[in-house]
């Protein structure tokens, strides 16, 4: 019988709580930074193409998918050895067909970077096409879910396999304007735990991402100018594979992950009431 693993909640850090899952044999694992062939949803701008060209000088054949068809040309021509595909990941159509496509295409893709992401601004007095909603939602949530499930044993013959999932601080400190958003970032924020653990047993990471406000626009242009400079980031992440965290944390991230039930009732109170 396996010993049991006694942990004392009130010693826990949320992180340490996550690193409990990256343990065999006694020794820590850490995502590989080269060699790979890496799929990045959302890949054509923000943080996702901002790692993607990171991941790219670390010597990774680097694949990115995105709906915008004139920024898919744009990344064509200026990184001409990277391979794009043009998919709408709210599509569950869709979906399987960028499975399919670059699985056959790049039999050794070995890692699965589900980083697309919307954020919008509903106010829920009022009703609206639940299409807009939907979307959002399928693109935060939906769109990882399906996307993990299609490529998992896929990914399991493949070495070194990761999946990283861009969650944000707001999955534990939701910001009430954005009342979709930061609800899909803590479901995909739990979805990662239960993936981690439900894959404790095979060759694969399971990391999370988790990016305070950073300066991108989230597809509505201008919206997180204030936020934290893309490059410094994108660094910051890098760093964080390198030392084996399976869940990558940046300021507003760490202290709102980490922070306890009191500290989060005063965190949203004064995340939102700055707003008003």
């Amino acid at each position: 019988m396996e010993k049991m693993l006694v942990l004392k909640i009130t010693d826990l850090t949320f992180c340490n709580l996550q690193n409990t899952y990256n343990v065999s044999n006694g020794t820590v694992k850490f995502m590989k930074l080269n060699g790979n062939t890496i799929l990045i949803t959302g890949g054509t701008s923000g943080i996702g193409l901002a790692l993607a060209k990171r991941f790219s000088d670390l010597g990774n054949q680097i694949l990115v998918c995105g709906s915008n068809a004139q920024k898919m040309e744009e990344i064509q021509k200026q990184y001409p050895n990277w391979a794009t595909y043009i998919c709408d990941v709210s599509r569950p159509e869709e979906r399987v067909r960028l499975f399919q496509e670059t699985t056959k295409d790049y039999p050794k893709l070995n890692v699965l970077f589900n980083n697309a992401g919307m954020q919008r601004y509903p106010k829920l007095s009022e009703a609206e096409p639940w299409a807009d909603l939907g979307k959002e939602i399928d693109v935060n949530f939906g769109a990882p879910i399906h996307l993990s499930m299609l490529f998992a044993k896929h990914l399991f013959v493949n070495e070194n396999a990761a999946i990283l999932n861009t969650t944000s601080g707001l999955s534990h400190i939701p910001l009430a304007y954005a009342p979709v958003y930061s609800a899909t970032k803590a479901a995909l924020h739990s979805f990662t735990l239960t993936l981690r653990y439900q894959f404790r047993n095979q060759p694969i990471e399971v990391i999370e991402v988790s990016p305070p406000m950073v300066d991108t626009d989230l597809g509505i242009p201008n919206t997180h100018t204030a936020g934290l400079n893309l490059d410094v980031y994108a660094d910051g992440v890098i760093e964080g594979l390198r030392n084996g965290d399976l869940e990558i944390t940046t300021g507003f991230s760490t202290v709102s992950a980490r922070a306890s039930r009191e500290q989060k009732d005063e965190l949203f109170l004064s995340l939102n009431q700055a707003r008003s």
